[in-house]
């Protein structure tokens, strides 16, 4: 092992924040809740989790975007995706929809359950400025085309973004080569166990803490991240993180920094007013998401 490799610290804590999206979904919302809680290349992350259909069941009728990548990952349920391209999906327990909005797509989210658990994140990632108006794409991940790999001490990762290194095992996810190299880790510690993983020197990184509390760090220098809350790495080579006082599951994200402005309003993420304004006369007019 390279015993000069700088461990990554929590710096920052972001504690997610009720509110509500869409047609009423209830959600948590840690990045994004305002532009001070941005993570370049990272714009914002929502945890939904209800037993209750009336938190979940009016779902996100038909919205646009422009300018940047979501990303829907489900622990629990089943959503349908539909957009004006002619993409459905179904996304189910354990799948994600890896989504590029690109120069523009309007689609919709909308459970396929009335009652039951829906659980899961939505991730936004910002787009550099040279790729805001690509065409859409859509990706529809099964579950068992995500990597699950066993760790050392017990728990297990889910690989849905990036690849990492166990013990000399490189473990590629099935979403590789975006320009904002993202990592997207789903981790499971039992009682007592600890994870490490390196993670590129430069990029930025956190994790989000949905079950169980976490100790981020090594000996007197760990720091405890509670449940429900974004924890902000420092810069470094790998991160260290256990499991404090019980059983925990969290994810890990970390992509490439974009250090480009920002602009956004809503659903569109450019780096002007002047291309947030076109944006919103393309979507009126009928022009939002035709060919160039």
């Amino acid at each position: 092992m390279d015993t000069n490799r700088q461990a990554r610290q929590l710096q920052r804590i972001i504690d997610a924040m009720e509110t509500s999206d869409g047609a009423g979904v209830r959600l948590r919302r840690s990045l994004g809740r305002g532009q001070g809680t941005r993570l370049d290349p990272f714009l914002m992350l929502d945890e939904f989790s209800s037993d209750n259909p009336d938190d979940y069941v009016a779902g996100f009728p038909s919205h646009p975007h422009r300018g940047f990548e979501t990303v829907t990952y489900m622990l629990d349920g089943h959503m349908r995706h539909q957009d004006h391209l002619g993409n459905t999906g179904d996304l189910k327990s354990g799948g994600v929809q890896w989504m590029t909005a690109g120069r523009g797509i309007i689609h919709s989210e909308m459970p396929q359950q009335e009652q039951g658990r829906m659980r899961g994140f939505q991730l936004w990632i910002n787009l550099p400025a040279a790729e805001k108006m690509k065409p859409a794409g859509y990706r529809d991940i099964q579950p068992e085309d995500i990597p699950v790999a066993d760790l050392p001490q017990g728990g297990k990762v889910k690989v849905i973004a990036g690849s990492i290194d166990l013990d000399g095992m490189k473990v590629d996810g099935p979403i590789l080569g975006l320009s904002t190299d993202p990592v997207y880790l789903d981790v499971h510690l039992p009682a007592g166990g600890r994870f490490s993983t390196p993670v590129r020197r430069g990029h930025h990184a956190f994790l989000y803490a949905y079950e169980g509390r976490l100790a981020i760090g090594e000996g007197a220098d760990a720091r405890p991240l509670k449940t429900q809350a974004a924890g902000v790495l420092s810069d470094g080579d790998v991160v260290h993180v256990g499991a404090d006082g019980g059983p925990a599951r969290f994810i890990l994200l970390a992509g490439r920094p974009l250090n480009e402005p920002v602009a956004q309003y809503g659903p569109f993420v450019m780096n002007t007013p002047a291309e947030i304004e076109q944006a919103i006369i393309d979507f009126q007019s009928g022009r939002f998401a035709q060919p160039a």
